[in-house]
């Protein structure tokens, strides 16, 4: 097995997120590599989706929102035992990944992915093809289960009640 000494982990508080973010830390601990978290606010598909009808206010509390899930990502990893250093872009993600893996220099970036059925994949394509392209590290693709998004969600029940 590969030596990942600097692990990208990538975060965006989607269950996929989550997941992606369970596996880094697990890997991190095991390694004892040097962890960095990014979250990424994509400007460009939330302008698409509203026309360009923005305001000031709103692209601020767009930030404001990934500033705090990157803070929940730290912590989380921090909860665990994880030093990580948080980092926060304005941009695509698969830009923004593809540019901080290799501003840091790392060995591995983690990314979460929604599994999805035969149509879907074929009407959506394979989104995560340009990321492979762009980066000379290893991607580890974190993918939930059927069954771990079902007993996700009891265990979520369960908590609240």
């Amino acid at each position: 097995m590969a030596s990942y000494k600097k692990i990208l982990l990538c975060y965006d508080g989607s269950r996929e997120g989550r997941k992606a973010l369970r596996c880094g830390a697990d890997l991190a601990l095991d390694l004892q590599a040097e962890t960095h978290l990014l979250s990424v606010v994509d400007m460009r598909s939330t302008i698409a989706q509203s026309a360009g009808l923005l305001t000031d206010v709103a692209c601020g509390r767009f930030e404001e929102t990934a500033r705090e899930i990157l803070q929940e990502g730290v912590d989380w990893l921090t909860e665990r035992g994880v030093r990580a250093q948080g980092h926060f872009a304005f941009g695509h993600p698969i830009d923004e990944i593809a540019n901080l893996a290799t501003e840091l220099h790392v060995d591995l970036v983690v990314v979460g992915h929604r599994c999805r059925t035969g149509l879907s994949r074929w009407w959506m394509g394979a989104g995560n093809t340009p990321l492979l392209d762009r980066v000379s590290c290893s991607i580890l693709v974190a993918c939930s289960s059927a069954a771990e998004e079902k007993q996700q969600a009891a265990a979520a029940a369960a908590a609240q009640a």
